[in-house]
């Protein structure tokens, strides 16, 4: 033990730039696995996320304006109390758009418990009497933003601000918006109520604090309860597949910082061959061998993890951009500290398992040790290397590329290491684009109107259709209807909807079959097929308010709403059934580069406020997240690409140093031997580009696809990343390569004419 115990001091002595590598490689390691888990949670879990930065109430209650919440405060597990505030239900208009609110009476002064977090403009200000702040969900709803004007029970009101909340979101039709204004603006009228918020020292006794709460204030004084359970449910419904594709990028990331592990060690182990045969000479056993390496890694992989738990840690917090606030807000989370032992424990035990297959190879090395006639220094040089010196082609460049690809196994798995980290990036890059595509091409994902209108009962459909096409800006105006339908055998309902006519279809996003065009045909979601086990070309028997309804599906088109569970046909097809049917909404398709808000606030006024006008709600409204998210999942995968990079430089530096004789003796200069290395490097890094961009754009493709196919919206939604942003990727790998290289190349070429020889031997 001794003996073994001085070696392993002796070699750290020795290659203590190695030793420095391993644990800054290990370190850069788990930091990357600690910052994409912190990600994954920023991401996926909005609501967490505004409740810890809010300091969120876990109970609200609403009440009459009598009850008296001041005891509320005296219940046991009770840790602060949010309020109460004044409130008061009405109706608030922004551009034909209207929605339920509910105002509630806030001071000038942020609380400390349930703190909205203002996200755009500014708080609540006694200089602005009428002046409010929206929820950010409401807001949306009404296109409104910080200096718009809203009418609210025929009083005019200025937007100061948008802010973020922990509570249950709004939902047109189910629950009101929330409304910040101060005192004056809240009117005491007979909706008028009250509204305070419990934070919980123990979020698992909610159902008792509620009913202690009930009890303390009487039955008949709490009109509502919403609990932070509730509210997290709410928000994390859209958050699935933003989920499933960053645990799918996570594992990724995982794999690949293994095999970068893998790599770096193997490499090490590599380039002890010599001294590993010196100590079989004087005795040392091949199981002494393995425990050195051994316990020698497993010290530099948990001094390398600790480094990076200190500094996420510490520093996490003050990166710039997303990172930084995913780490901040991760460090908030419940499962945080689980999160962060488990990383670096799993990383150093994978390293373990690495360093014990390498080092039970190196405790097979021979006293003696013998190079495989393919790794044999001196090799030929292939018929294409030899036809490119006949082309008159740089001979620095010419061995170059001969030594990246003439290594035997190790070329291809290097390439395959490198590969990895890329081939992910360009299927982050290829979620970016399907994300912009919804934005700049919304007709090929199903969303080709941009408005929803729905006409008031003073308007009939021929004033309304003519009211709606006056406008310049509106090239089609789609009458249609939506009802829910049974289907048989089941105990939920279908969105059956009617759009359009036979004579002006809706342009619906076909992407298996063909449009519906004749009498009882239709087309459906995905999730509506899965839902009846149905395939294109059935026949399905819908019963909608007690009336059969017979279609036949002969396509399958993409819908991003009510999770795939639509069937659409024509206005005329429903009509069949009942001639009594008159549309009740109408989409509205724009002109390209009109801007819907301001169609929108035409129709409006046109119509004297008799047309209710929404914006068609986008999958990527609901995604927005993975746009900021995706910048620092490429960082990630940045820096474990690099990890292997450094590890490939560091090989093939060292199986260079074995020819550094035999190419200064053919008359090659110190400058183009370095260019030999870099070349080697860049070729390496080059094959690596083209493999995982290749495997990387239809792997996107495939899993994007089957995200949809899974949440209902159905394949067809994916694009590739455009070629200019495949050729930037290829162009950044080769060049960053190339710049890492250059200096230890050109150190190597510098050697003693005694180092050389030692290398060789």
């Amino acid at each position: 033990m001794r003996a073994m115990l001085r070696w392993a001091h002796a070699d750290l002595r020795t290659h203590r730039g190695e030793a420095l590598f391993l644990v800054a490689a290990t370190a850069g390691i788990v930091a990357s696995l600690l910052l994409a888990t912190a990600l994954f949670g920023y991401a996926t879990n909005p609501w967490q996320r505004a409740f810890t930065q809010s300091r969120g109430a876990h109970v609200w209650l609403h009440t009459q304006s009598a009850a008296d919440t001041g005891r509320l405060a005296a219940i046991n597990g009770v840790a602060a109390v949010s309020g109460p505030y004044r409130t008061a239900t009405t109706t608030v208009a922004s551009r034909g758009a209207r929605a339920g609110v509910e105002l509630r009476a806030t001071g000038a002064g942020l609380p400390a418990t349930g703190r909205p977090l203002v996200t755009s403009g500014r708080w609540l200000d006694p200089a602005a009497p009428d002046g409010v702040v929206l929820e950010a969900g409401l807001a949306r709803a009404l296109w409104a933003e910080p200096g718009d004007r809203l009418t609210v029970a025929g009083r005019t009101l200025t937007v100061l601000g948008v802010a973020e909340t922990a509570e249950r979101r709004y939902r047109p039709g189910e629950r009101p918006g929330t409304v910040w204004a101060l005192p004056r603006a809240v009117p005491e009228d007979r909706t008028a109520g009250q509204v305070v918020g419990l934070r919980l020292a123990d979020p698992g006794d909610t159902d008792y604090t509620v009913q202690r709460a009930v009890t303390t204030l009487g039955a008949g004084a709490v009109t509502d309860v919403s609990t932070w359970q509730q509210a997290r449910a709410d928000a994390q419904g859209d958050t699935r597949l933003l989920g499933q594709v960053l645990g799918l990028f996570g594992l990724g990331a995982l794999i690949a910082a293994a095999l970068a592990v893998f790599g770096a060690i193997s490499t090490r182990v590599r380039g002890h061959l010599r001294d590993i045969s010196v100590l079989k000479a004087v005795g040392f056993t091949p199981g002494q061998v393995v425990r050195i390496f051994l316990v020698q890694h497993l010290a530099f992989a948990v001094l390398g993890a600790a480094l990076a738990v200190l500094l996420v840690r510490t520093l996490g917090g003050r990166l710039p951009g997303r990172l930084g606030d995913a780490v901040q807000v991760w460090q908030g989370l419940p499962g945080h500290l689980p999160g962060l032992l488990l990383v670096p424990v799993a990383a150093v035990l994978f390293i373990g398992a690495a360093t014990c297959l390498a080092a039970w190879r190196a405790g097979r090395v021979p006293p003696v040790p013998v190079l495989p006639p393919a790794a044999a220094p001196g090799g030929g040089l292939s018929g294409a290397a030899r036809k490119a010196l006949g082309l008159r082609v740089p001979p620095a460049l010419v061995l170059g590329w001969h030594r990246a690809f003439a290594r035997g196994r190790r070329a291809p798995a290097t390439i395959v290491r490198l590969a990895l980290p890329l081939l992910l990036i360009t299927v982050a890059l290829g979620a970016w684009t399907t994300i912009e595509r919804f934005d700049s091409r919304p007709e090929q994902v199903g969303l080709a109107a941009a408005l929803t209108a729905r006409p008031d009962g003073t308007l009939t459909d021929r004033d309304a259709t003519a009211l709606l096409r006056a406008n310049k800006n509106v090239t089609a105006a789609h009458p249609g209807l939506e009802v829910a339908a049974l289907v048989p055998g089941q105990t939920g309902t279908i969105a059956l909807r009617g759009l359009g006519t036979r004579e002006r279809p809706y342009p619906y996003s076909i992407a298996e079959g063909r449009a519906a065009h004749g009498p009882d045909e239709a087309v459906a979601g995905q999730g509506l097929l899965d839902l009846l086990g149905a395939r294109v070309g059935d026949w399905v028997r819908l019963t909608v308010g007690g009336h059969p309804q017979v279609l036949h599906i002969v396509g399958r088109s993409i819908e991003p709403e009510n999770a795939g569970r639509v069937v659409s046909t024509s206005l005329d097809t429903l009509r069949e059934n009942d001639p009594g049917l008159r549309p009740s909404l109408y989409q509205l398709q724009l002109r390209p580069g009109a801007d819907p808000r301001t169609v929108s606030a035409e129709l409006a006024d046109a119509s004297a406020g008799r047309l209710d006008i929404h914006e068609v709600t986008s999958p990527a409204d609901r995604l927005s997240a993975l746009r900021g998210v995706v910048f620092g999942l490429i960082a990630v995968l940045a820096l474990i690409g690099l990890t292997e990079l450094s590890t490939a430089i560091g090989g093939t530096v060292r199986d260079g140093e074995r020819d550094l004789l035999a190419l200064k003796a053919i008359g090659l200069s110190p400058r183009q031997i370095t260019t030999v290395t870099v070349t080697a490097i860049g070729c390496t890094a080059l094959a690596a580009a083209l493999l995982g961009t290749a495997l990387g754009v239809p792997f996107a493709h495939w899993l994007i696809d089957h995200e949809a196919h899974a949440t209902g919206i159905g394949a067809g939604i994916a694009h590739a990343p455009p070629l200019p942003h495949l050729l930037a990727l290829t162009a950044a790998a080769v060049t960053g390569a190339v710049a890492l290289a250059t200096l230890p190349a050109a150190r190597a070429t510098r050697h003693r004419l005694a180092d050389t020889l030692s290398a060789v031997a």
